[in-house]
């Protein structure tokens, strides 16, 4: 299992690249900003998704195949930035769930130039292409490495900040990554963002 993993690894590196190497992002406009805070206006997104039922590193594999060209036209789709998990963690205050089950799930942002009736259908059917609506989230970055008690702690800060300056939770944390596993955890871009209401 963990030869596996290293190979999905090494070969996401090689289309991830290293820290220099730049990749499409969800474009976003910067509401406000403070410090590592900001909110940010996103229009729709076309997304590629799957449950994390089989855990993190299987909904990976099978996004990684479909970019990798396992859809219907056999297409090879950019890699864009960032990946994301919905996430649900023990908070002080109850959260709505973002998505449609209690199964966390795992999102990559295709290119722009695809539209949801032009995007390549995927093979796997726990594997579907979903757009997911505007909105304006509230966002907090943080370096290091991308793990669940990283993620918790700043989700924690985040949801703090947010209830400083009055804003109501729309969504469970959202975990963005930015980087390939292989990127220095002092180099590496994390967000949690949460949908506000």
């Amino acid at each position: 299992m963990y030869k596996l993993l290293f190979v999905a690894m090494a070969m996401v590196s090689l289309r991830w690249g290293s820290i220099g190497m730049a990749y499409e992002e969800a474009p976003y406009t910067i509401i406000s900003q403070n410090g590592p805070f900001e909110v940010r206006a996103y229009s729709d997104r076309l997304a590629v998704q799957t449950q994390e039922t089989g855990g993190q590193n299987s909904a990976f594999q099978k996004l990684f195949k479909y970019i990798s060209g396992a859809n219907q036209t056999a297409e090879q789709v950019s890699m864009t930035v960032p990946v994301t998990q919905s996430e649900k963690i023990a908070m002080t205050v109850p959260v709505t769930q973002a998505v449609e089950s209690d199964a966390k799930m795992m999102q990559f942002y295709l290119p722009a130039k695809y539209t949801y009736e032009t995007a390549p259908r995927p093979l796997d059917p726990s594997v579907e292409l979903r757009v997911i609506p505007s909105g304006t989230f509230a966002v907090v970055k943080f370096s290091g490495r991308s793990t669940q008690k990283n993620f918790e702690k700043h989700a924690v800060d985040l949801k703090s900040m947010m209830e400083v300056n009055s804003m109501e939770v729309g969504s469970d944390p959202i975990f963005a990554t930015y980087n390939g596993p292989f990127t220095p955890f002092f180099a590496r871009r994390n967000e949690v963002m949460i949908r506000l209401e």
